[in-house]
């Protein structure tokens, strides 16, 4: 393959990693039809899967023009506690923040509720003297005395990383920056990570939990990056590589090295954007995105085309269990344990439950015939016959029905219910789980699902799909093309995307228009410098504003989009009306109170060129050309019908089908219920009717 006509993205999941790329035909001067590739993920070293999906696909390094990447190496080292060892130097009279951490319980009147242990003990929290006030004012000089004796405390109790947070330094970093390099002068090898580098909002607990968890995974991301880099350059690749980041654009390896905690929702926050560029292909731009993978469901709103960012992100969080915030930009995705290899189990009440174990790709599902011993709600679409048994993974294997039967045995016995009911209880248990995921994305935030579409993407996105539109009375259903890799092919329809934000309260009137305005042009300033650092040109930039706004006395804030431009009198007037609505529409009701500008946020994104999806051409084949055959399928609540079987492959644009019937490709397999209808649009995306109005 000639070099340097390749434009590559892969996605490391939790059971598998993917590969979505295009080639550039000389002759014609465009790319061909998208080509796509699928292996299992290689924990620990999720760089040697990466490897092995691009031999798979035949296709060489030296070929890449553009290679886009996305990981789930940052959440998985947080979550299996795999970082390394941290210590945290912070302002005098500040070490316990992390313990007292927030006194708000996420179930009220859960008496023996215990705060989520903190990533650093105390006895590896230093203090240093020194004092900057609210307003960036030194109030009393960094005094590094003791710096020395910490340092060798640090050393005896083998510290990986340094995390640095004082007091206020989002606002003047002064004194961060000169301890950073005392440290350094001290201990050159340490990693060393100071919070205005990761975040310059303010919130002592959520800033300092911030920089730690930054310094817990900074060294263990560097390896992985430099590694991936390593291997990429032994096969001569001299494109341009960039990693997926969690605000839903992408950037280059040497930003994500520096602050890697912004790609701790990597995978999963491109499959928003692609769900947003399908939208914006297609004139789309009410979106819900759900993506069911072989591990968790997520899912995430987008409105007008705008996917919705969160700086007050979460992870761990259970209704029983606190979490950690992290103050990075992050795609506002819920996530819940729930995909194919989701276990099926039973509590000691004998009460059903799906996930969040995960049979992952080792063994994987019962069906795998790799010594799963759990049911799976792979498994259980197995046994409803939603998936073909001697189509499974495309016919790569037989599923294993006689593992599968096993694995149902013992969970049969104890409940007392035959294999085929547990396996419709299993999926109605998954479907209820999913929905309650997708009301939390709209309903509990104010829209009606009614007026969204559904973009069901991921290896069981389609299979579910249809089900959970019509419970939740979505009239439209749109499965992409290639649906299986979609998050991969998000990431070639990504631009570069560095999000700044500063906290600065401002009462939002007339005469602060000045002070606003000089705010959001020195920080496209800041964001003009450092792309030009990286080779990105001013006139490849494009800027976005928002403001995290409250009324004069709340606690937390409403962030909106606000408008470009000189801010004047008039801007200051719509940011109110854009505040006031959107507040309104999230807690029904404003107020006539003072508004006040907390956190302002601008949005760079660097433009990168990309292939333009093409329009498929049509030929006389008929649709019952595609026919593959017939099978019984359990509908649930629909009841049991021989439903006709479609190959995937051969469906072309202007094709329509009546449900009941399944449609299968090698990697997914699409179910439509009695009623619904599907067409095949220009782009061989399925479009399917829930006709909500006749369940």
């Amino acid at each position: 393959m000639k070099k340097g006509l390749v434009r590559a993205a892969t996605d490391v999941g939790g059971t598998f990693t993917d590969l979505v790329y295009y080639e550039y035909d000389e002759e014609s001067q465009r790319f061909n039809s998208i080509k796509t590739a699928k292996v299992d993920t290689t924990p620990p070293d999720f760089e040697k899967g990466v490897m092995d999906v691009l031999r798979s696909a035949e296709v060489t390094p030296d070929s890449i023009h553009f290679f886009g990447h996305g990981t789930t190496v940052v959440i998985n080292a947080i979550t299996e506690r795999k970082g390394v060892k941290v210590g945290l130097l912070t302002t005098q009279g500040f070490r316990d923040v992390l313990e007292i951490a927030r006194g708000n319980r996420p179930a009220l009147f859960n008496y023996s509720y215990v705060k989520p242990p903190p990533f650093v003990p105390r006895h590896l929290r230093k203090e240093i003297p020194g004092r900057i006030n609210y307003k960036g004012e030194v109030l009393q000089p960094l005094a590094l005395d003791e710096l020395l004796k910490i340092i060798d405390d640090f050393r005896v109790e083998h510290v990986d990383a340094i995390a640095i947070c004082l007091l206020h330094s989002y606002v003047n970093p002064e004194h961060e920056i000169e301890l950073a390099e005392a440290v350094r002068a001290i201990w050159p090898d340490v990693d060393i990570v100071a919070s205005h580098e990761i975040t310059r909002e303010w919130r002592e607990y959520e800033r300092s939990n911030t920089v730690v968890l930054s310094s817990y995974i900074h060294p263990i991301a560097n390896r992985y990056l430099g590694k991936l880099q390593a291997q990429l350059d032994a096969d001569k690749f001299s494109g341009h590589a960039y990693i997926m980041q969690s605000n839903g654009g992408i950037d280059t390896i040497g930003s994500a090295r520096r602050r890697p905690i912004r790609m701790i929702e990597s995978g999963p926050a491109s499959g928003v954007l692609g769900a947003a560029a399908l939208g914006d292909l297609l004139g789309i731009g009410n979106i819900i995105a759900l993506d069911i993978g072989g591990t968790t469901a997520k899912c995430s709103l987008i409105q007008d085309g705008r996917i919705r960012i969160s700086t007050e992100y979460m992870i761990e969080k259970t209704p029983r269990y606190a979490g950690y915030p992290i103050l990075a930009p992050v795609v506002d995705i819920i996530e819940i344990g729930a995909g194919g290899g989701s276990i099926i189990w039973a509590d000691e009440g004998r009460k059903l439950h799906v996930g969040p174990q995960s049979a992952g790709a080792v063994p994987g599902p019962a069906a795998y015939g790799r010594g799963g011993m759990q049911p799976t709600l792979t498994d259980a679409n197995l046994v409803t016959g939603r998936i073909d048994p001697e189509y499974f993974l495309g016919g790569r294997i037989v599923a294993n029905m006689e593992s599968v039967a096993q694995a149902f045995k013992d969970l049969s016995k104890r409940l007392g219910m035959s294999m085929e009911e547990i396996a419709r209880g299993a999926i109605r248990i998954a479907n209820n789980n999913m929905i309650n995921a997708l009301k939390l994305v709209s309903v509990n935030r104010g829209y009606d699902p009614r007026d969204f579409t559904l973009v069901a993407f991921g290896g069981g996105g389609a299979m579910h799909a249809s089900g959970l539109a019509a419970e939740l009375q979505i009239g439209n259903v749109i499965v992409p093309n290639n649906a299986s890799v979609f998050s991969a092919w998000g990431m070639l329809m990504s631009d570069l995307r560095r999000d700044y934000l500063v906290t600065k309260p401002t009462e939002v009137v007339a005469d602060s228009a000045a002070d606003i305005d000089h705010m959001y042009r020195s920080l496209e300033q800041q964001a003009t410098s450092e792309f030009s650092e990286d080779g990105i040109e001013p006139m490849r930039l494009k800027f976005e504003r928002y403001a995290d706004m409250r009324y004069h006395g709340q606690e937390h804030t409403v962030k909106i989009p606000f408008p470009d431009g000189t801010v004047t009198a008039k801007s200051i007037d719509l940011a109110i009306g854009n505040f006031q609505r959107e507040y309104e529409r999230e807690y029904t009701y404003r107020l006539d109170t003072a508004v006040e500008l907390i956190s302002y946020h601008i949005v760079a994104f660097g433009k990168v060129d990309k292939p333009q999806p093409q329009k498929l051409e049509r030929t006389a084949r008929t649709v019952d050309e595609c026919v593959r055959g017939y099978r019984q399928v359990d509908f649930d609540v629909a009841g049991i019908y021989e439903a006709t079987i479609y190959e995937r492959a051969g469906l072309e644009p202007g094709m329509q089908i009546l449900g009941p019937a399944i449609v299968e490709e090698p990697d997914t397999t699409i179910v439509l219920f009695p009623q619904q209808e599907l067409s095949i649009d220009d782009y061989g995306n399925l479009r399917i009717l829930t006709n909500t109005s006749s369940n």
